[in-house]
């Protein structure tokens, strides 16, 4: 998706060769704008799989998730990554490690949200070592419900998630692929 790739070009901060931030539009202010396109792009891609709901995780899922979920016309189900005390009882749950945070959190949603036979599409920001997606996905089979697609916005493609979600069968569709944070420049994958 060229407008997004020029948006990570023009904002997104290279920290290190494993770490982009990219808070001024997308994981802390948000351009409404990019993420209807970021909606926009995703309905495309994923129009013909009969979702029933898409799945992301807090926070920085819920805003391209929603739009998506606007563009498709399905609801959005945020897992949480807290027990809160209004969404404690008749839980899915899953163990997630976050790369970015290096620490593991237990995400859960409402069963009463997804059930059996709807057609999810997962929705993330990020795509690094796969383990919030394969989370998202595990909340999904638990619910016996099907898991059409996960869309990704940021794909960091020299980590090995994109290949572990593939090798496990799933459709993935990111917006931008990253190839390379070397040397504090921002390179994307040749299609």
């Amino acid at each position: 998706m060229y407008a997004l790739e020029q948006k990570i070009l023009a904002e997104g901060i290279v920290l290190s060769d494993q770490v982009l931030k990219v808070d001024s539009f997308l994981n802390h202010q948000i351009d409404p704008a990019m993420m209807q396109l970021i909606g926009q792009e995703f309905a495309r891609l994923f129009k013909d799989a009969g979702i029933t709901k898409i799945i992301t995780i807090e926070a920085s899922g819920i805003a391209p998730a929603v739009m998506a979920g606007l563009e498709l016309g399905v609801p959005v189900i945020f897992a949480r990554k807290y027990q809160s005390l209004t969404l404690k009882d008749d839980l899915y749950r899953s163990k997630v490690f976050s790369f970015t945070k290096q620490i593991e959190s237990t995400i859960a949603i409402s069963k009463k949200h997804i059930v059996k036979g709807d057609k999810a599409l997962v929705i993330d920001d990020f795509l690094a070592n796969g383990q919030a997606a394969l989370g998202l996905a595990d909340l999904i089979h638990q619910a016996e419900a099907d898991v059409v697609g996960i869309g990704i916005v940021i794909e960091k493609s020299f980590q090995p998630g994109r290949q572990l979600l593939l090798d496990k069968g799933y459709r993935v569709e990111s917006l931008a692929r990253v190839e390379s944070l070397a040397n504090g420049t921002v390179t994307f994958v040749k299609e």
